[in-house]
């Protein structure tokens, strides 16, 4: 997977109207420091009347708190919607300026807004920008290709970024992790396995009760590393309102910290990534679990809203929480951001899969985000969707029905979770990310084996005895998602496991909660969700069947002793 990006002063030509074209409006060879301002203009999506686009401001002059840009088409072209920008048309001039929110503007830094617009005949690009009346880099029509293809999907800063990080990678084995994991019998069949590290809480950052913080964790990452390549996994999981949907794993931060997030919490990590001392590691970074979706299923007008999610839809901390995040980690050359995805049994459907692709291409070019800030995207995080489903397939049909009407799938377009991140990849690109995305499963408890494994597809009576018999996936429903029974290890953390993936990887360390059974008091800011508790009869969100989960769990991120055994007793492939 080849990942380019455009050289900021290389002239771009491109066939106008054609789908995906972009014009970066500089001067060949021209210097950064000459330049008053340049302008990215993308178009993300076309199709017979209508199109996508993305633009992106970069300011080298003296920062702004306001500012207005403009520009004029030769063709029809209408604006009808956007966002991040009041955008404005008088004929075939169009301005857009700043929001309330958006309105300073640094010296070198950089803003991003979209839109939505119509068209007949030809989308021909605009030829100039002006920012304020001063009239932005224009491309000087040499024709000359833009291809620089230095390297990376990853964000806005340069440097060598590669294809896909884990390829040719030792990955990251967390001492502490690796530690509990070998003191438990049989556990050293696994306690060399990378998982992440997750900084779930500010003072992670600097380590919690005398464990081990980003530091330490990124010094030990480069005696592992030694003459090789290493990839340690992050995950960036703080966001105000943290976990809008869900109790289990509520965050510290109030939904208005916004502020916070930024200073206490990702500028001191973006501070301690960017040292020079750890420029040879590859650091991967989840963003944000389950934000952005719960956006999308939680936020209005669903019998699964939450008035949590819809408090974080209305202010806009989740997205722009996430864009901060993309911006400023993107921003380290040797940074490979992967954005949250949910699962296939939570955004699979066409009405949420649709709706969350454009809230992900909102979040990645907005604040100053851009799509470059996103190596890619991982799914199934912490969760239990497995990777194929072996006997079971979307385009099955039973007796003339096909499996999408059976009980558990329910009309679902996926299955399994490499379906789903294939199928949502696809969709990405031809929204304006990068064509060499990398995709993420988590594996780490999808395995699904055990003797409760079915060895081949179901009876043929009715659709829902075909996939109730054949599918691996035992749980009570797809909707849910805390320490469930019967569980199992996955596939082993693996690089390149097929075109499209970057890896399968453990981003959830095995026998770590994923909530208390019980409500117990912490000083940690998580709360009890009755998802946990194996008595409770369900919601609206799991089709109001039985939680599935295991009894006498602890708090989330704790060690359940009793969850890793039955982890490594159910693995597929199963444990030597």
């Amino acid at each position: 997977m080849r990942r380019t990006h455009l050289s900021l002063f290389a002239a771009l030509s491109v066939l106008a109207g054609s789908s995906g074209a972009a014009l970066l409006a500089a001067p060949a060879g021209a210097a950064a420091s000459s330049i008053p301002c340049s302008v990215d203009y993308k178009v993300q999506n076309q199709w017979d009347t209508g199109f996508t686009a993305a633009v992106t401001i970069t300011n080298n002059a003296a920062a702004k708190s306001s500012w207005s840009l403009k520009w004029s088409y030769a063709g029809n072209q209408q604006v009808t919607s956007g966002w991040n920008a009041k955008i404005t048309q008088s004929g075939a001039a169009v301005t857009a300026a700043n929001e309330s929110y958006n309105s300073t503007l640094a010296s070198g830094g950089s803003v991003s807004f979209g839109f939505n617009g119509t068209y007949t005949g030809t989308n021909a690009l605009p030829a100039a920008f002006t920012l304020d009346g001063v009239t932005c880099n224009v491309d000087d029509g040499s024709g000359s290709s833009g291809g620089g293809t230095g390297g990376g999907g990853g964000g806005g800063g340069t440097g060598n970024r590669v294809d896909n990080p884990y390829a040719g990678a030792k990955g990251y084995v967390d001492p502490e992790w690796s530690a509990k994991a070998a003191a438990e019998p049989g556990g050293s069949r696994i306690a060399h396995q990378s998982t992440a590290v997750w900084l779930d809480r500010i003072a992670a950052i600097d380590g919690v009760n005398g464990g081990m913080g980003l530091r330490a964790h990124l010094d030990e990452a480069l005696k592992q590393k030694g003459s090789g390549d290493l990839v340690i996994q992050l995950v960036i999981y703080d966001l105000p309102g943290r976990d809008c949907a869900a109790l289990a794993s509520n965050g510290e931060l109030g939904p208005n910290d916004l502020d916070k997030y930024k200073s206490q919490y990702i500028d001191p990590i973006a501070t301690i990534l960017a040292d020079p001392k750890y420029a040879g590691l590859r650091i991967a970074t989840v963003i944000e679990p389950d934000s952005l979706p719960n956006l999308v299923t939680n936020a209005g007008g669903t019998d699964t809203t939450t008035d949590a999610c819809v408090t974080m839809k209305s202010n806009g901390n989740y997205e722009r929480g996430v864009s901060y995040a993309l911006d400023k980690l993107g921003a380290i050359p040797n940074v490979y951001n992967y954005l949250d995805a949910g699962h296939h049994g939570w955004l699979g459907w066409d009405t949420n899969l649709g709706p969350s692709v454009q809230e992900f291409a909102k979040a990645a070019t907005s604040n100053g985000a851009s799509v470059n800030d996103v190596a890619g995207f991982i799914v199934n995080t912490a969760n239990y969707g497995p990777v194929t489903e072996p006997n079971v397939k979307v385009t099955d049909t039973v007796n003339g029905q096909t499996v999408r009407q059976s009980k558990w799938v329910d009309w679902n377009q996926y299955v399994d979770e490499q379906s789903y991140a294939l199928g949502l990849r696809d969709k990405l690109i031809a929204a304006g990310f990068d064509s060499g995305l990398g995709m993420l499963i988590d594996t780490s408890r999808d395995g699904w084996g055990g003797t409760a494994r079915p060895t081949g597809p179901g009876p043929l009576t009715s659709v829902d005895a075909y996939v109730n018999g054949g599918r691996i996936d035992r749980r009570v429903h797809v909707g849910n998602w805390c320490n469930q029974s019967g569980a199992g290890l996955g596939q082993r953390p693996t690089a390149a496991p097929a075109a499209g993936v970057d890896a399968y990887v453990w981003v959830k360390p095995p026998g770590q909660s994923d909530g208390a059974s019980t409500a117990i008091p912490n000083d940690e800011g998580k709360g009890f969700d009755r998802m946990c508790d194996p008595t409770y009869g369900g919601n609206a969100r799991n089709g109001n069947n039985p939680s599935g989960a295991l009894p006498n769990a602890p708090l989330a991120g704790h060690w359940f002793s009793a969850q890793f055994q039955q982890l490594m007793q159910n693995a597929y492939p199963p444990l030597p």
